[in-house]
């Protein structure tokens, strides 16, 4: 798109949120509007928010912005195969507009069964709430794998907008659930209004949501995104997992490796210089220890604030060795449990002063399956037994 049409959009959507009237403004700009498509609106919301209009701002009109877009958004063919993530994604918003209206019936069969909740209905709603409970994992998919995708190709801001409409549709759906754990609390009456207001509400937020990342957002992802990279974050979504269905797997295809510069270490999840692994390590709030396969201690963190002092002769020395004699025979059971399958992990607790100490054991193996040895992780967990309630801010 040259600059004079860009600018032009850039204009209209600064009208739209001044308040000019949407259908004028599609009648003024229906020459441009016509040749738009959904990369370009989202690389014009982009340039907008680098210019200075803020998320909140750009987010509160958004509904606006997809009126006057509409008829270019719903031009052309399915965008993806089923097995593809944006295919994956785009079935599953079908599935949760479908959980929703069911939802939607029941509550309506609630509201009007007289002072008694119809049985069936209310089982019925139950096993749908139930599902939503687990469309969390979708949300959590396009947060950790798609978003920071689409961030390292420049695209900030729709995924930011749709991650604001997630935290909607969470608030929503916490909504439905405190209605449903309230439910004896209160009479069916007061119940079955609720539930059909919630549902409603929740309803219209996930609609509006779907059509934005169906029509503007996943559009957007597959011309930026190239087809190698689809591979990786298929892995990544088969990683978190699925709710409702679970997708054919894709055979004959390997994740791409993650890049490893001069002087780090590649994992499967990214990579690291040893100066920053091991101040990674020793910033940790745990006492960690890793003793071989062969039962000698390999390696201990320098955690500020240790609980069990270690001292770098302890390197090379059985573990056995490093117990009291009085506690040699639990050593050694946990070792030989470990080693031979029957445990995978064992935990045990402590007072120490002020301080409740929790000490775990962790079988470690590689990814074949081979024992490689134990992790210790000790740490003081009696300031965790007091928390209570929430703390969201700083």
């Amino acid at each position: 798109m040259d600059d004079d049409r860009k600018e032009a959009l850039k204009d209209m959507i600064r009208r739209l949120h001044e308040g000019a009237d949407p259908e004028e403004l599609k009648a003024e700009f229906k020459g441009i509007l016509d040749e738009v498509g959904p990369d370009q609106i989202s690389k014009i919301e982009e340039e907008l928010l680098q210019e200075g209009m803020q998320k909140k701002e750009m987010h509160r009109l958004c509904d606006v912005h997809i009126e006057v877009f509409k008829e270019q958004l719903e031009k052309g063919e399915p965008l993806a195969p089923l097995d593809h993530p944006i295919g994956i994604l785009m079935r599953e918003h079908d599935m949760f507009k479908e959980f929703m209206c069911s939802l939607q019936d029941a509550a309506d069969v609630l509201r009007n069964s007289g002072t008694e909740p119809d049985a069936e209905a209310l089982e019925k709603a139950e096993h749908i709430v139930q599902h939503l409970r687990d469309a969390e994992v979708h949300y959590v998919r396009e947060e950790n794998v798609l978003f920071p995708t689409l961030e390292k190709k420049g695209i900030t801001g729709p995924p930011a907008i749709m991650w604001m409409d997630h935290d909607q549709i969470r608030e929503g759906k916490k909504a439905l659930f405190t209605l449903f754990e309230d439910r004896e609390k209160m009479g069916h009456r007061d119940f079955s209004e609720s539930l059909e207001r919630v549902c409603s509400e929740l309803n219209e937020l996930m609609v509006n949501h779907f059509y934005k990342e169906n029509n503007i957002l996943f559009p957007t992802a597959l011309t930026v995104i190239e087809g190698d990279e689809w591979k990786q974050i298929r892995s990544e979504f088969d990683d978190f997992g699925y709710c409702g269905f679970t997708p054919d797997p894709v055979e004959g295809e390997e994740a791409a490796r993650v890049e490893m510069g001069e002087g780090e270490v590649a994992f499967d999840t990214g990579t690291l210089t040893l100066v920053e692994l091991e101040a990674i390590l020793n910033r940790l709030p745990i006492d960690i220890s890793f003793v071989g396969a062969e039962d000698h201690v390999r390696y201990f963190n320098d955690a500020p604030d240790r609980i069990f002092p270690r001292s770098k002769s302890v390197i090379g020395r059985t573990v056995q060795g490093c117990h009291p004699q009085k506690s040699m025979h639990m050593v050694q059971k946990i070792l030989d449990e470990m080693r031979d399958g029957t445990r995978t992990e064992a935990e045990f607790w402590i007072d120490l002063g002020d301080s409740k100490v929790l000490i775990q054991y962790f079988a470690v193996h590689d990814q074949d399956g081979k024992y490689l040895g134990v992790l210790e992780a000790s740490q003081d967990i009696a300031r965790l037994q007091k928390l209570e309630g929430e703390k969201r801010l700083l």
